[in-house]
């Protein structure tokens, strides 16, 4: 349920509907925006008890909501959150590009794509140093090592680095080295872990599971905003279908569905979503005029040589034509 603050409340007002709500043994949500404040109360107690709100001073109606999902919901943000990392932002009208290797292989190679990636208008790196993999006799990362590595591109460039965390046992390291914590399609729902990285405010893209209807995703976002940390980015990166000419299944229906119903910002990753550099180009694009707020592309100096995931990595000239298009999409004026 959420209480609709009127246009003309005071700090008094909602201090008095807060005072209600917590006298229940009830959680609250404050939202303010530019022209209205919606209060979200958290809790499993009956609604029916709480129909007596309206008779509150300023009060201008309450809502039910439907969805079990309550921080991430739009009810109870109606404004879109913009996820601010290092100055660059995520969100709203910001468009972020995340760009670089599957994974970590070498100095030289990480260094080399950052600065060509940046070049081509990309903000942020992303290097995988711990790598989920099918087949346990598959490169698996360099781990910590590889997190160094990215610390190293990041001193050359300036980029923000975003990579994957596994294990609740790295979150320290993790904290200390990366930008925003990437939460792969495979730990979605390790719920220990998601909750683990909802205590902390470090920036964090959730990836949807292989097999997650959008709810259940919007439900592990909910898991870390429990904790605390609302900075969360969701990303749509293909999910599993009886399709068997593409990786996966790319879900740009998802981009709308998702900002109906939630506030939080969502980017695509058209590699995964295709598992080949021929086809994502056109996703990209598609995506940009879906109306995403933002793109995670794989690129890798040598992809033919590359030690994951060559087969859908764009070259750096390849990133580069089409950033120049990405850049003209997202400067039309397109009703989304």
């Amino acid at each position: 349920m959420i209480v609709v603050m009127d246009k003309n409340y005071t700090s008094e007002d909602i201090n008095q509907v807060v005072s209600y709500i917590t006298n229940k043994n009830l959680d609250v949500n404050i939202s303010k925006g530019k022209n209205e404040c919606v209060i979200g109360i958290l809790g499993d107690k009956s609604e029916s008890n709480l129909e007596e709100i309206k008779n509150l001073k300023c009060v201008s109606k309450i809502l039910k909501v439907k969805e079990p999902y309550k921080k991430a919901n739009r009810l109870f943000h109606p404004e879109d959150t913009i996820v601010n990392i290092n100055g660059n932002k995520i969100g709203g009208k910001h468009l972020g590009i995340i760009a670089g290797p599957c994974a970590v292989e070498s100095e030289e190679q990480i260094v080399e794509i950052a600065k060509k990636v940046k070049l081509s208008g990309a903000n942020f790196l992303r290097g995988g140093a711990f790598k989920p993999r099918t087949s346990p006799y598959s490169f698996q990362g360099l781990e910590l090592d590889g997190l160094k590595l990215m610390e190293i591109a990041k001193q050359e460039t300036g980029l923000s680095i975003v990579s994957e965390l596994m294990s609740i046992s790295y979150l320290d390291e993790f904290m200390n080295t990366v930008d925003v914590i990437q939460i792969g399609a495979r730990n979605m729902q390790n719920y220990d872990l998601l909750k683990q990285v909802g205590k902390t405010d470090k920036p964090v893209i959730l990836k949807r599971g292989l097999s997650s209807t959008i709810e259940e995703w919007l439900l592990s976002a909910e898991h870390i905003m429990a904790g605390g940390n609302e900075n969360i980015i969701l990303c749509e990166r293909g999910i599993r279908t009886f399709e068997t000419y593409t990786r996966n299944t790319l879900d740009l229906s998802a981009i709308s569905v998702v900002k109906k119903y939630s506030h939080l910002p969502i980017i695509v990753d058209p590699s995964h979503g295709t598992g080949s550099s021929e086809y994502v180009e056109s996703m990209a694009k598609a995506a940009i005029v879906a109306g995403c707020d933002g793109l995670m592309i794989e690129v890798h100096n040598n992809p033919k040589k590359a030690l994951s995931d060559g087969q859908q990595s764009m070259t750096p000239e390849q990133f580069d034509k089409l950033m120049k298009k990405i850049n003209i999409l997202s400067n039309l004026n397109l009703d989304n």
